[in-house]
């Protein structure tokens, strides 16, 4: 994993004007009420989930891109979701850049997550809840693990054969996982 933070290019990922905080361990603003999170919080979160090269993934709340980028040096399959269309044009064009242009990319509500592809080894939420989506977890296979910020808490979720099985991390601060998709 540590890798893959040297190969992608954090400043390539934030607005421009804040290239100059792009190493800092800090989330940095991205527009429309987002943030690209700190490097550390994004270590956390996949280190967590314990990814293999064969894995497929499926990311909620693309944003930035940068956490998507770094998933693609991480396993063979990844499928994002943003809500918010014009983030997800803009991603695109800035994965090419950083020669990490293999993630498949969706606008769309990531509540209902991508059942086309599923079901997942992994799947990451980068936006905070209450409660977990039920069509993420049905999109979970068996064995497979989710990383989602629930209450103010990052949780570790494990799919069992027929349970959720949940495990507290650290304590976050995320914008909210909104139902729907957005132009701007």
């Amino acid at each position: 994993m540590l890798a893959a933070f040297g190969e992608v290019p954090r400043h390539l990922f934030v607005p421009s004007g804040l290239e100059h905080k792009a190493y800092t361990d800090a989330a940095l603003p991205i527009g429309g009420g987002q943030t690209i999170s700190a490097p550390s919080t994004v270590a956390v979160m996949l280190s967590a989930l314990q990814l293999t090269s064969k894995d497929r993934v499926l990311e909620v709340g693309t944003g930035s891109g940068f956490q998507t980028a770094l998933l693609t040096k991480l396993v063979s399959e990844v499928y994002t979701i943003e809500r918010n269309l014009s983030l997800v044009k803009e991603v695109g064009n800035k994965l090419i850049e950083a020669g990490c242009g293999t993630a498949k990319l969706r606008a769309g509500d990531g509540m209902l997550g991508w059942s086309e592809h599923a079901p997942y080894d992994a799947i990451i939420v980068s936006a905070g809840t209450d409660e977990v989506p039920s069509h993420l977890a049905e999109q979970l296979k068996a064995g497979g693990r989710m990383i989602i910020p629930l209450k103010g808490r990052i949780n570790l979720i494990t799919r069992g054969r027929s349970d959720l099985r949940f495990r507290e991390l650290s304590q976050c601060r995320f914008v909210p996982l909104l139902p729907g998709h957005t132009k701007h």
